[in-house]
């Protein structure tokens, strides 16, 4: 008997993340046509995908709100369940080809993730949790990592698209943590970082000026598996705060200090 509350949203996430990625793979086998500006892209891969995954959703949960990136908000039933939508994060990944690239979905219930789906492509893992079960990748059970010292430690951040003070400050946390760690990497989507954090391929993660979409599922996803999240400054977190700062919790206070010191 499953007594978690939450599995059949969760299998109703898993099967239209599904769908979703199967569209997404066959895509990017085909010529891709970009739109929305020179750096920031939707393709129209990014809206066929968001329109698979609302579907299947609607058609279960027809009184639940609706969160995705590229149609916004339909909260026309004001419900206490928000379903929040990245249909293809990394877009300008998937343009290139370059292998990593993911869909994002998370439910939403008062506030908080009570459920989270990223399948990572192209590699095909797909990551979940609920708010009552552990993290996982393909069916088994993923943790942070041990590392408990910066030198140690391997990191993973990203860069928005506007240059702006936050982008600044940023280059400065990347040369700091690149010379006190064993390394900075730059994989270009927020959802797929949060659960390499989750997995232990990496040791900690930072961010500005993200969306809910871009964190709602994996922060649940890496919490689930042990990980530590505030904002920068060790502030309490919310899926609507504009940075996150996620780690295996060892090294967590070692990077708010950095933060603090340079900021």
């Amino acid at each position: 008997m499953n007594l978690d509350p939450n599995k059949e949203y969760l299998d109703t996430a898993i099967y239209a993340a599904k769908a979703a990625s199967d569209l997404i793979i066959k895509s990017s086998k085909r010529e891709i046509k970009t739109f929305k500006s020179q750096t920031d892209l939707v393709t129209e891969t990014d809206l066929a995908s968001e329109k698979i995954i609302s579907d299947i959703i609607k058609s279960k949960y027809p009184d639940h709100s609706m969160l995705a990136e590229e149609s916004g908000l339909n909260d026309s039933h004001s419900s206490e369940y928000l379903w929040v939508i990245d249909p293809l994060d990394g877009t300008t990944n998937f343009v290139h080809k370059y292998p990593s690239y993911a869909v994002s979905i998370a439910l939403i219930n008062n506030g908080e993730p009570v459920v989270g789906v990223v399948i990572e492509m192209p590699l095909m893992n797909i990551y979940c949790a609920t708010i009552n079960s552990p993290a996982y990748c393909n069916n088994n059970i993923i943790n942070c990592s041990d590392t408990n010292k910066l030198i140690l430690s391997l990191l993973v951040t990203g860069f928005s698209y506007d240059h702006n003070d936050n982008w600044n400050l940023n280059m400065k946390l990347f040369k700091e943590f690149t010379d006190i760690t064993q390394g900075v990497r730059r994989l270009g989507s927020a959802a797929i970082d949060f659960c390499h954090t989750a997995i232990g391929h990496v040791d900690g993660f930072w961010e500005f000026d993200l969306n809910p979409w871009d964190v709602a599922a994996g922060i649940l996803i890496a919490k689930q598996a042990g990980a530590k999240i505030s904002k920068l400054n060790g502030d309490k977190f919310s899926i609507y705060d504009n940075e996150v700062l996620v780690t295996n919790g060892h090294i967590h206070q070692n990077m708010i200090n950095v933060f603090n010191e340079l900021k």
